[in-house]
């Protein structure tokens, strides 16, 4: 047994280990709504449910590897107080990878991969219309 301290520890991997130590891990595809009302789309693997009494669902991001900034994800909710969930699933493997790839604020995510949206019945930002678990 070797001791792995996360971020610290010279493990000789081409990434750091930490992520991929907790499995099965769902994936959360994230979605808000831009300031200029464009839809945002992006997948967390640091996404769960909390508690179910009441519900919470959380995510967390790191930053933009381009520049260290926060991402749209973040901002928007916490701009809107608001965000929407959907399980992302394996048949949709392509649609994710496509959701997360680096754009510039404003692009309407949901179309960039081809993906119907639909508006959530209590918030303003959209949902993927065909997904059975979203919330």
């Amino acid at each position: 047994m070797v001791f792995y301290e996360p971020g610290v520890t010279d493990h000789g991997l081409p990434h750091d280990p930490f992520k991929a130590c907790v499995v099965p891990r769902p994936i959360g595809w994230i979605s808000t709504r831009n300031s200029d009302g464009s839809a945002n789309l992006a997948p967390y693997s640091q996404f769960n449910n909390l508690t179910f009494d009441p519900p919470y669902v959380m995510f967390s991001a790191n930053q933009k590897p381009s520049d260290s900034g926060r991402k749209d994800s973040t901002v928007n909710a916490e701009r809107e107080g608001e965000f929407c969930w959907s399980l992302a699933t394996y048949d949709l493997r392509e649609a994710v990878n496509r959701t997360a790839e680096q754009v510039p604020y404003g692009v309407d995510v949901f179309e960039l991969a081809g993906l119907s949206k639909v508006q959530g019945n209590l918030v303003k930002a959209p949902m993927f219309k065909e997904l059975p678990v979203k919330g």
